[in-house]
């Protein structure tokens, strides 16, 4: 399930379906760490949509993993990283896999808050005013690029993305479910391009920092693709997951059981971040939820209906890192998010 990562900070990975308590060490096991529920819904989507994936992408194991995690519990994603490394291609693809709605926004600087969420206009015929609904009105939203929109414009996701809900010259509308908001930016041309303010980054669960293929996986790359300079097999990736089948497993998710004193372990995370020297802002309660909630979908992604300090261990650099600000001085040593967050997990003393 896990991939090792400079920012993984998890040593010992949560079990996989196969390491789950059988029926003869059930028995022996303690009582919260014994199945109850049926994840099996869960773990056939999981690989069924990286089956289809894994058709076109190589590698991106981690990136497949926490976009099916957020997918799960209801959460939206940042991807960042250098160009060409698969980012807008596996957010297409994966919304490919699904039975749902899909629409794609390329942010420039000249796009207007009413060419994502829509306008009202008036109606000759009828004479009146109806809405016409942007391309934020689907399922599955990617927005390429999203820092190079302005304020004003980023702004227009803060309702949608929280509340599931646009509101227009009064009117509001509300989204139909799921509705997943996928978002890819650069983090290396700053040209042209605007900071994302804390409060929307901070809708984002996690903010997935896509790497460089290992040699291996590259080689593969060239051997897969060395016949298929269109990429045609990406017309092969079928849809195999509906949206009720999501429903089915959000709900599965949710009921994962996770320990009292692990709900305290995340509490003890973040409250860290917020007094630690190192750091200017720490991270807020939505972060704390973000992680129970994260920690959840990995446990039920890995066949555990109980969550692990390893599946809190792993979610926690993503949907930390874009929620800390490092202090002047720091940023100045070379110091990153996650070194401080490292720093923290470290000192915590991990429940058993």
């Amino acid at each position: 399930m896990h991939e090792k990562d400079p920012h993984d900070l998890s040593e010992n990975p949560g079990l996989t379906p196969e390491e789950t308590p059988d029926e003869e060490t059930a028995g022996t096991a303690p009582e919260w760490a014994q199945n109850r529920l049926d994840l099996s819904p869960v773990l056939e989507a999981v690989v069924n949509v990286k089956a289809e994936l894994g058709k076109v992408i190589i590698g991106q194991e981690k990136m497949m993993d926490l976009l099916l995690a957020a997918l799960f519990c209801n959460g939206h994603v940042l991807i960042e990283g250098v160009p060409g490394i698969a980012k807008t291609l596996t957010a297409k693809l994966l919304a490919q896999t699904l039975k749902v709605g899909f629409s794609r926004i390329q942010f420039t600087p000249d796009l207007m808050p009413s060419d994502v969420v829509g306008t009202t206009v008036f109606n000759m015929k009828t004479s009146d005013f109806s809405f016409n609904a942007g391309p934020v009105f689907s399922n599955i939203i990617l927005i390429d690029e999203i820092n190079r929109a302005p304020a004003k414009t980023q702004a227009a996701l803060f309702e949608v993305m929280e509340e599931y809900q646009v509101t227009v010259d009064g009117h509001t509308h509300p989204m139909k479910e799921p509705f997943f908001v996928l978002a890819t930016q650069n983090p290396i041309e700053h040209e042209g391009t605007y900071k994302l303010p804390e409060a929307q980054l901070d809708r984002f669960i996690f903010k997935i920092n896509v790497e460089y293929p290992e040699l291996d996986e590259e080689k593969s790359i060239l051997r897969r693709f060395s016949n298929d300079f269109n990429m045609v097999v990406k017309k092969e990736v079928k849809p195999v997951f509906s949206a009720s089948g999501i429903a089915v497993c959000r709900s599965l998710v949710e009921q994962v059981q996770i320990r009292e004193e692990l709900m305290d372990y995340i509490a003890a995370l973040v409250h860290h971040t917020r007094r630690h020297a190192s750091l200017f802002l720490g991270a807020s309660p939505r972060a704390s939820l973000a992680i129970l909630k994260a920690s959840k979908a990995i446990a039920a992604m890995s066949g555990r209906d109980f969550v692990t300090p390893d599946d809190i261990r792993f979610v926690a650099y993503p949907v930390l890192n874009h929620r800390i600000i490092l202090t002047p001085e720091r940023e100045m040593e070379g110091f990153d998010a996650g070194d401080v967050i490292g720093e923290i997990m470290k000192k915590l003393e991990v429940p058993r």
